[in-house]
């Protein structure tokens, strides 16, 4: 979404140079893990509110003994969103990297239950479905608030915490959003109409209401065709009735006790210092920096100098 271009007003903590990197080699081929029932996102599923999903996840690199790096993407996103992360942290590091699909988005399936606790403890159903102890959480926007609610309620299990710009405060309005998600649900696509012409025509539809061609291009990236007839990947029901929710974060009292990185883009709000005081207070161990010139999508707008913090922050080799 636009987004004020305020840069913040505390004082910019500048990128350290790039780390030695070995050349590139190939890593092992992905592994792509679709959650039982693959599909099951075309009918929402009406599971207890207590009761994890099984997430959509593709694993790369490993070998090296250390956490695996486990990365959650933001509203409307998928894991493919951080898949360039995930390569190159991959092959410059040889950890093994983790990139997943929230519930109601990408391959995993839907529930009409939204909210960061429940994303929370699917991420855990997660881990302990791959026998993984501890892990290194990366979540950008509603994925960053995930992982700061599953490292706030199982300290355990994460070894160390970023938080690519959001914070644990109420961001964004909901109305902007609604918005979005009201131009989704009224486009209108014939079935079997070729995959070109269908994103041509979604994106005309969305183009009154969703102003920003790059937005639309983002979200059109949930346009899906299944045997001819065109539908939205993301529980678009959910969403909407659990916005609040989203942009809001849970209400927790005992700290989180790990190092923590709150990696934000000088040109997004989305990170200010009037949220200083909660992140002290939750993050006791946060470093909070800015990478000059990105905004909200840090890691699109400025890959080496986020790859560069990233690395940086992540446990020694």
């Amino acid at each position: 979404p636009p987004l004020a271009l305020a840069p913040p007003t505390a004082p910019l903590t500048a990128a350290a140079p790039l780390p030695s990197i070995v050349p590139p080699r190939p890593w092992p081929r992905p592994t792509l893990t679709p959650p039982p029932r693959a599909g099951s996102w075309l009918r929402p599923q009406q599971r207890s509110r207590r009761r994890a999903l099984p997430l959509a996840h593709e694993v790369l690199g490993g070998g090296a003994a250390r956490p695996p790096l486990v990365l959650l993407h933001g509203l409307f996103g998928s894991g493919a969103n951080l898949r360039a992360v995930a390569q190159a942290v991959a092959r410059r590091r040889g950890t093994k990297v983790l990139t997943v699909d929230a519930r109601n988005h990408g391959g995993s399936p839907h529930s009409p239950l939204m909210s960061y606790e429940a994303m929370s403890l699917d991420v855990q159903h997660l881990l302990a479905r791959l026998g993984l102890t501890k892990c290194v959480l990366l979540g950008h926007s509603m994925g960053g608030k995930t992982a700061m609610a599953l490292a706030l309620q199982r300290p355990e299990l994460v070894e160390r915490l970023i938080s690519v710009d959001i914070s644990p405060s109420t961001t964004s309005s909901v109305s902007e959003f609604s918005a979005y998600i009201s131009a989704m649900k009224s486009v209108r696509i014939p079935d079997g109409l070729p995959r070109s012409a269908a994103r041509r025509l979604a994106d005309e539809q969305l183009r009154p209401v969703v102003q920003l061609a790059e937005l639309r291009q983002f979200l059109l990236t949930n346009l899906v065709e299944v045997e001819g007839r065109y539908d939205w990947r993301v529980n678009l029901e959910a969403i909407s009735c659990h916005l609040p929710d989203i942009m809001n974060f849970p209400v927790f009292h005992k700290p989180y006790p790990g190092p923590t990185l709150f990696l934000g883009g000088s040109n997004s709000p989305y990170i200010s210092p009037k949220d200083y005081p909660e992140i002290r207070r939750l993050f006791p161990k946060a470093d909070i920096q800015f990478i000059e010139g990105a905004g909200h999508i840090v890691h699109q707008d400025k890959f080496e100098e986020f790859m560069t913090a990233v690395l940086n922050f992540l446990p020694p080799p």
